[in-house]
């Protein structure tokens, strides 16, 4: 097994968006077991990698899909105009003195967290992460030049737990959740996420938050088979965004919003 990384050894630079610099044979950092298997933390030329279970979750390389996994969900809450501009009246089930709340599904590399911290829209960030090692890369490991400065932001607060646990334990909690802890809802990392986007957890998602709040899912390829589940859900205004990458089929963000 890889020793766990040495905060005193300083990390290599994360790669510019849109100019990954993934040369040279990767090296693992840090590999752990845990209670959902095996995660590993790798470093390819100037990216770092998450490995989960064999699969291939996310990297430094860009992380514009990340960031506007973010950005549009705040949009469908009516915080951001055409091309992420700012605009006022946030229209949410939240008092408009307290600002809309936000819950993370997955740390990963931390650029969502970054740009929800970057935002002075939320008033309450929580990330729920159930991989104690990844916490741990971005507290004291080098993923803590993507996410530092978030983690000391106030709003913020990191769940070490089971995302899908998490939503059935609450109910009209936030009035956004974003997912991004698979490669979508059709390609999961463990066998057990699928119960989050089959109708029970689809469920228990809408009663998480608020009415008039806002799904948002990240997810690697368009899924129509997945935007059913979500009409069938109860959720209203599903929509499918896409985002451009360099080569392949485009990422996209499935949205939608609780009735009121």
């Amino acid at each position: 097994m890889t020793a766990a990384y040495d905060p005193t050894t300083p990390p290599a630079p994360t790669a510019a968006p849109g100019a990954p610099e993934a040369v040279g044979i990767p090296q693992v950092i840090d590999r752990r077991e845990g209670p959902y298997g095996e995660v590993v933390l790798r470093r390819h030329g100037q990216l770092w990698q998450i490995i989960a279970n064999g699969c291939f979750l996310m990297d430094t390389s860009d992380g514009r899909s990340e960031r506007l996994l973010v950005d549009a969900a705040l949009d469908a809450l009516g915080g951001l105009g055409k091309d992420g501009l700012e605009k006022g009246g946030l229209d949410t089930g939240t008092p408009a003195h307290l600002g809309p709340s936000l819950l993370l599904g997955g740390l990963g590399v931390g650029f969502s967290l970054a740009r929800a911290a970057g935002q002075p829209h939320w008033k309450r960030i929580t990330v729920v992460e159930r991989e104690r090692a990844i916490i741990d890369w971005h507290r004291t490991g080098p993923l803590r030049e993507v996410s530092g400065p978030a983690l000391t932001d106030p709003r913020v607060e990191i769940v070490e737990a089971d995302l899908v646990d998490h939503v059935n334990e609450i109910y009209a909690t936030y009035d956004t959740l974003c997912l991004d802890i698979d490669n979508g809802p059709d390609w999961t990392v463990t066998e057990d996420n699928a119960n989050l986007y089959a109708p029970a957890g689809l469920a228990a998602c809408a009663r998480a938050l608020v009415p008039g709040g806002v799904l948002a899912v990240w997810s690697a390829k368009p899924s129509p088979e997945f935007e059913g589940r979500l009409r069938n859900a109860g959720f209203r205004q599903v929509r499918t965004k896409e985002i451009p990458v360099a080569r392949g089929v485009p990422d996209v963000v499935h949205l939608a919003v609780r009735p009121g």
